[in-house]
């Protein structure tokens, strides 16, 4: 399966998670959890829709552009996996996160609230 992948760490890719599933009634697409270390969340997005496209500094991104390879840890769809679990898992082929949605919920939730980046 191919896609890209936009990193949040720490309680700002919980902040973004929360408002992306209310904004799709509880399915925004795939998103991974790492629950150890940064506690990161990796959303899922549509191969090709990250690359030269602006993104703030805050959202690390991984894409197949040419001449670079990225890695995005995936868990299993069942069993344990620790430390990555699916906050969201895939529901269909094909669905994935919606860079537009996440991009606006990164600028609105992370870049325009003092301290959402804190760790927490």
């Amino acid at each position: 399966m191919q896609f890209d992948a936009v990193r949040l760490d720490g309680r700002g890719a919980r902040l973004v998670a929360d408002c992306l599933e209310g904004m799709t009634d509880g399915e925004p697409g795939p998103v991974v959890h790492q629950v150890n270390g940064r506690r990161s969340m990796y959303f899922l997005l549509p191969p090709g829709s990250t690359y030269r496209r602006p993104w703030p500094a805050v959202a690390v991104r991984f894409n197949g552009e040419a001449g670079r390879i990225s890695y995005v840890p995936v868990p299993a769809l069942e069993g344990d996996t620790w430390p990555l679990t699916w906050r969201f898992p895939p529901t269909e082929p094909g669905r994935f996160v919606h860079p537009l949605l996440l991009r606006s919920a990164v600028v609105a939730l992370l870049l325009n609230r003092p301290g959402a980046l804190g760790d927490g």
